[in-house]
């Protein structure tokens, strides 16, 4: 397999779902993405990439996944609080200063009344079968809620596997911000559903896009950009999206811990076909 950095975007309950039972088949069909020499992850891309490299196989992942024995414990928000999110998105369209459209989502995330950090810590944990930063390069990207501005935390940047992937879940107005070095941080998903631009530089670049290229509800579009940017410094890029089966199954609430077996089930289907395009992507 070619040397590859592979992107892990957001999407919720059911981006991980998806993510993981895709993961799985594609190891089932020969292609073993947790060779990948670099992993950026996002939100629930950010738990993804904690996962593969912890060491499990994706077998088991992904029994984690659609076995109700071994499945997280999680909360369940309220669902108006993902309607809050995204008509706050939407009135954040013409904002065109970055840091600071990233400021009034953090400013929601910081007001907003949630479960209580160590409850949302706790489920982070539990998601993870370790709790150690891998050896392969591992990005987690997440926003500072009061200044706006994006970070990656990886294993130098002297932060918990845990606090990180928390960090780059902690969906605002949903979840609450993440205390990290006296900061508070929110999800990386608001910069960007893939943050795929961090892997420029490298050859090959594989991202799994939970969201597609339509971007986030309520938001801009920013996968077909970054594409172009890769491109232009040079990358091969290849992306997979869910198929209208895993749209179905996916649902209307990304959050909804009930979607997590029949979405992982239609990622694992989708690897057959995904396969074949992605071996040729892959070959040396």
């Amino acid at each position: 397999m070619r040397d590859m950095t592979l992107v892990l975007g957001g999407g919720g309950l059911s981006g991980i779902a998806w993510m993981t039972g895709l993961i799985a088949g594609l190891a089932e069909q020969g292609i073993d993405l947790t060779k990948a020499s670099a992993v950026i992850g996002t939100s629930a891309g950010a738990a993804v990439g904690g996962q593969l490299g912890s060491g499990v196989a994706p077998a088991e992942l992904l029994a984690r996944q659609i076995d109700p024995a071994k499945q997280v414990a999680e909360i369940s928000p309220d669902p108006s609080q993902m309607a809050e999110l995204i008509r706050a998105f939407t009135a954040l369209t013409g904002v065109k200063d970055p840091a600071e459209r990233n400021r009034r989502i953090g400013r929601l995330a910081l007001e907003t009344k949630t479960v209580g950090e160590a409850a949302r810590r706790a489920v982070i944990a539990a998601r993870l079968p370790s709790h150690d930063w891998p050896a392969r390069p591992l990005s987690l990207t997440a926003i500072d809620a009061e200044s706006g501005v994006f970070r990656a935390f990886d294993a130098g940047s002297g932060v918990s596997l845990i606090d990180a992937v928390a960090a780059s879940c902690a969906v605002p107005g949903v979840w609450p911000p993440v205390s990290i070095g006296g900061r508070r941080y929110v999800d990386g998903g608001m910069r960007s559903a893939e943050n795929a631009d961090l892997a420029v530089g490298a050859a090959a670049v594989l991202i799994l896009s939970p969201m597609g290229q339509a971007g986030l509800p309520g938001g801009s579009p920013t996968l077909p950009g970054e594409i172009a940017r890769l491109e232009a410094a040079g990358a091969a890029v290849h992306v997979i999206e869910p198929d209208a089966a895993a749209r179905a199954a996916m649902g209307l609430n990304a959050l909804d811990p009930a979607i997590r077996a029949p979405t992982a089930e239609a990622g694992l289907r989708q690897a057959a076909s995904a396969a074949a395009p992605l071996r040729a992507f892959l070959a040396p």
